[in-house]
């Protein structure tokens, strides 16, 4: 017999769990007295929002569910933002919360919230736990849930009193979960009208989205564009999977995205759209889009195919199984030409101008990229600086591009680099934000220094809202409110009271020389970038 916080922690380690982000309060402090004795690292985060974004980083990069960790009441709904960064995107997290005793459940005590009904329209599926034997089965069904079919967040919300119940402790390693039967395998039949179609499409593009890191189809992915002669775009969730300067790979499209990777989806006469969710900053006018052009759509997620794009060529299944089925088919179709006319509206690198004593921001994040390693794993947060280095960022083979796209969190890239960078610490990792969505954020330079992170961090500072001031200007007729964030913090001097090395630059002279030294240091390091206020995403 064990108490049934015991078994939480078991549960974990029993699914290869070695680290863990969260905030702890008395409702979940029984799980955190049995977590103290076990081997798995606990990462104190800032803010409970923190917690589920670090996780996300985490997840992201192993491929596998994350854990995230909160009380009730508020520190459950600080966690209800990052529960649905995760689950736009498809991050598979499992989400851990206590709750009040079940006897007070219902009565409106101290730090009572209904989290599983708040959480309920953005998580995958979610618990209350009231009888402390069916824990090993809810969280084998948890991390199953989260980590299958079209993968997302997953909530187990554990009351106070349940925890400290005595049980039977035995883990499963069957699942029996009649109602939930993810497909995996393509229908052959549509394999080959996909087939089909390419062979008699004569300007075919590929339109890649975050469902292929998901799936871990990267290389599969590369091969059939090799192998069919297809260009490629992606969209923003899909950058880095395709390098920047790769020989197939035309371009970010969307609202924010290239001339060429937009023109290219207007010009081909068919589309074949992978792991993508052809969601409104993508694509803004879908039904126009498809006239007079064969959408072929794959996904896992059967809802996903039709919602947002009418579909001549349906497919369910996994990305990387479907993908790897096409690659064994015949291709015999030239399209030389047809790539060549894509790759001869391909964007140039930006010219390096400049407003006297601030840096051209696209100028900028190309030369960072250039000294950074190839296996960079570069975060983006949400604003023009997420923009810019969508479409500035040198992606070379083996980077990874991480942002939050779905639901565009502010405040995301730090705790998202964290978790980065823990899960995979070989590997550097660069954060870039802006000093508003720095600002959402800046309290997890705590977490860097209490972990000994080395993540490197961009603030680009234009002392603006900057997106939000470029659409009031342009849509509103420059009326311009709320967007002036004003000359502070000091950044530098900030970094250097949580006793993390600063610098900031000024001019594109002095550029190379900042970059050189974030590069080079062994720790973590800030790096503060004046922006001049009108600089526009474009």
């Amino acid at each position: 017999m064990i108490r049934a916080a015991a078994a939480m922690v078991k549960c974990l380690e029993a699914e290869g769990i070695n680290c863990v982000f969260g905030y702890p309060g008395a409702a979940i402090c029984p799980f955190y007295d049995e977590l103290y004795s076990s081997d798995i690292h606990h990462v104190l985060v800032r803010h409970e929002a923190n917690a589920g974004h670090a996780a996300s980083g985490y997840a992201r990069m192993t491929n596998r569910p994350a854990v995230c960790i909160a009380t009730s009441g508020p520190g459950a709904t600080n966690l209800l933002t990052a529960i649905a960064t995760a689950y736009a995107d498809s991050i598979p997290l499992i989400c851990i919360t206590g709750q009040v005793s079940t006897d007070q459940i219902g009565c409106d005590v101290f730090q009572e919230v209904d989290i599983t009904g708040a959480a309920e329209p953005f998580v995958k599926y979610s618990y209350l736990v009231k009888d402390a034997n069916d824990i090993p089965r809810i969280f084998k069904e948890a991390f199953y849930l989260a980590g299958t079919g079209r993968k997302g967040p997953v909530l187990i919300d554990v009351p106070q009193d349940v925890q400290n119940v005595q049980i039977d402790f035995e883990y499963p390693y069957d699942i029996k979960m009649r109602t939930y039967k993810p497909t995996y395998k393509g229908n052959p039949l549509q394999i080959q009208r996909i087939c089909d179609a390419v062979n008699k499409a004569q300007r075919p593009l590929l339109c890649v989205g975050g469902g292929i890191f998901l799936s871990g189809a990267e290389r599969e992915v590369a091969e059939f564009a090799k192998k069919a002669c297809i260009p490629a775009v992606s969209t923003m969730m899909g950058l880095s999977i395709f390098p920047t300067d790769h020989p197939m790979y035309v371009g970010m499209i969307g609202m924010h995205g290239l001339r060429s990777a937009n023109t290219a989806m207007n010009s081909c006469d068919t589309i074949i759209m992978i792991g993508a969710r052809v969601g409104d900053r993508a694509v803004r006018s879908p039904s126009f889009l498809a006239e007079g052009k064969t959408v072929i759509h794959i996904d896992v997620d059967p809802a996903e195919i039709g919602k947002n794009i009418p579909v001549d060529i349906p497919l369910v299944g996994d990305c990387k199984v479907i993908l790897s089925e096409l690659c064994e088919m015949e291709y015999d179709n030239d399209h030389s030409d047809w790539i060549e006319q894509v790759f001869d509206i391909k964007n140039a690198v930006p010219e390096n101008e400049e407003t006297e004593g601030y840096i051209n921001p696209k100028v900028f994040i190309r030369k960072l990229s250039d000294r950074l390693p190839d296996d960079t794993v570069c975060v983006a947060d949400v604003g023009s600086n997420q923009i810019w280095t969508c479409n500035h960022y040198g992606f070379r083979k083996g980077a990874r591009f991480l942002t939050t796209g779905g639901m565009g969190t502010m405040g995301y890239s730090l705790p998202c680099g964290i978790g980065a960078k823990m899960a995979a610490p070989e590997r550097e990792v660069v954060v870039i934000c802006g000093d508003g969505s720095f600002q959402m954020q800046l309290m997890e330079l705590a977490t860097i220094i209490q972990e000994n992170i080395s993540v490197k961090i961009i603030v680009m500072k234009n002392k603006r809202l900057g997106m939000v001031r470029e659409l009031q200007t342009k849509c509103y007729d420059d009326r311009l409110i709320a967007t002036d964030i004003g000359n502070y913090p000091d950044f530098v001097a900030l970094a250097n009271s949580y006793g993390i090395e600063a610098d900031r630059v000024s001019t594109m002279a002095e550029a190379e020389e900042k970059i050189e030294k974030l590069a080079s240091s062994k720790k973590a390091y800030l790096l503060e970038c004046n922006v001049y206020k009108l600089e526009s995403t474009l």
